[in-house]
């Protein structure tokens, strides 16, 4: 059995970037113990440990819709809702394994759990 590495997700609301287009789609790979350990030498992240969570999601955020590039600044101006979905994908994906989120409909409001497929998964 191979390893997935690399899940996709789609964000509630979506990233804005300067030009007006929204990018919701993407994709996160599972941390390493680098990526945990690599931000605590940052000094925005000695100043303000919350800072933490921005950094550690640009590092394992590999493509958000057709960015060029996931970065701090990026993850920065994520609306609350999606910074709090990444947070608990990232949480599922590098803790519990992997199974279900859940998900709530952006126009309606309907909840409900959605499973989670690796990326190239069926």
């Amino acid at each position: 059995m191979e390893l997935q590495t690399e899940f996709e997700f789609t964000l509630p609301r979506g990233y804005i970037d300067e030009n007006g287009k929204v990018h919701r789609h993407g994709v996160m790979r599972l941390a390493t113990a680098m990526d945990e350990i690599a931000p605590l030498r940052d000094p925005r992240v000695r100043a303000n440990e919350a800072y933490l969570t921005i950094i550690l999601l640009s590092r394992v955020i590999v493509r958000l819709g057709d960015l060029p590039a996931v970065t701090t600044q990026v993850i920065e101006n994520l609306f609350a809702a999606d910074l709090a979905y990444l947070q608990d994908f990232y949480r599922r994906i590098n803790e519990e394994g992997l199974s279900t989120v859940k998900v709530k409909c952006p126009h309606c409001g309907f909840e409900f759990e959605h499973e989670v497929v690796p990326l190239g998964g069926s």
